[in-house]
């Protein structure tokens, strides 16, 4: 086993196919630790191997086959969650809250386990449709009917962080960023397939202020919170923009644009609960063409206060969205 110091340098990490435990991977093997990564499939089985990690493969629910692989690791990465913007809580719950659970236990049950760090999201925050400026740790967790997937990170959080300290030297982070962004990004594909479809209007014109976070911005933070900190910490980058902005640049490396149609938020708000009021009485397949999830995560002001992360963590945001558009648009 690797050591740097008095830390272990084993780790191991759910989610590691996925966008960001894929960057979590290759910064940990370029910093000499010795990874593995919990897979479904044989497809990220070799996903994970590619990227230097050992896959194992297995549930995250299935606690044996958790504990066996996390045996011997010093660090425990969660990333690994149920994210999409439709879906029955319970589908959300039993992947993002009970694999929650199920990892956590794991974890304080395993003698070489000191820290479990978790990528949260910052919609744990978010409740009723309403401006959120600045807003900083002290908010305290939302859990809303119409928003299963924030609704169940809030629940796996507050496991998470209720185990700090249930053993000696046991430690737990919740890193909270916005919405993560950066070459490759999944969600990037979807927003250009609806510009495309001619269905994407801008909620309020979308001129609200809102937070973003790099993935090399966010995996920084993870990378700093092995050293340092325990609790949550909000996430994002130094510089604040616009909805429109932000989804304007991110569209435009791609060569697309979303033109200017705008809705009101409250009339959006009333067709996506129409829908999805339908799509649940005739259990019609897919996804609403609108959800009040989605629209919760973008349709009114929210931007993070990361003063804490930086004190704490020592947290700089590094990559500028300048630079980060222009990575995209080179990486195509």
């Amino acid at each position: 086993m690797k050591k740097v110091g008095n830390i272990e340098r084993l780790a191991f990490v759910t989610g590691g196919s996925g966008f960001v435990g894929g960057h979590l991977i290759q910064a940990l093997v370029a910093q000499g630790w010795q990874v593995r990564a919990l897979v479904r499939s044989e497809k990220a089985a070799e996903s994970v191997a590619a990227l230097g990690a050992t896959p194992i493969l297995g549930e995250l629910t299935d606690q044996p086959v958790v504990s066996k692989a996390m045996a011997g690791s010093g660090v425990v990465f969660h990333v690994a969650a149920l994210f999409k913007m439709w879906g029955k809580q319970k589908e959300f719950n039993a992947v993002n809250v009970e694999g929650t659970r199920t990892l956590v236990e794991s974890a304080v049950a395993t003698p070489s386990v000191w820290k479990v760090i978790m990528v949260s999201a910052a919609a744990v925050g978010q409740g009723d449709p309403e401006p959120q400026v600045n807003i900083d740790e002290r908010a305290p967790f939302q859990q809303r009917s119409f928003a299963p997937y924030s609704a169940s990170k809030a629940a796996a959080e507050q496991i998470l962080l209720a185990a700090n300290g249930r053993r000696e030297g046991f430690q737990t982070v919740a890193l909270r960023p916005a919405l993560v962004w950066g070459a490759g990004m999944p969600m990037l594909d979807r927003m250009v397939e609806v510009v495309k479809a001619g269905t994407w209007q801008w909620p309020d014109g979308g001129t609200h202020p809102f937070s973003t976070c790099h993935i090399t911005n966010l995996i920084d933070a993870v990378l700093l919170a092995v050293d340092r900190g325990h609790g949550a910490y909000f996430v994002a980058d130094a510089e604040e923009g616009t909805l429109r902005s932000a989804i304007s640049d991110l569209l435009a490396t791609r060569g697309v644009k979303a033109g200017d149609k705008s809705v009101s938020f409250g009339v959006a708000w009333m067709l996506a609960g129409i829908m999805g009021f339908f799509w649940n009485l005739l259990n019609l397949k897919g996804e609403p063409p609108i959800t009040r999830q989605m629209l919760r995560l973008i349709g009114k002001p929210f931007t993070l206060n990361i003063g804490k992360a930086r004190r704490e963590l020592g947290h700089a945001p590094r990559v500028s969205w300048k630079q980060g558009t222009a990575e995209m648009r080179s990486s195509l």
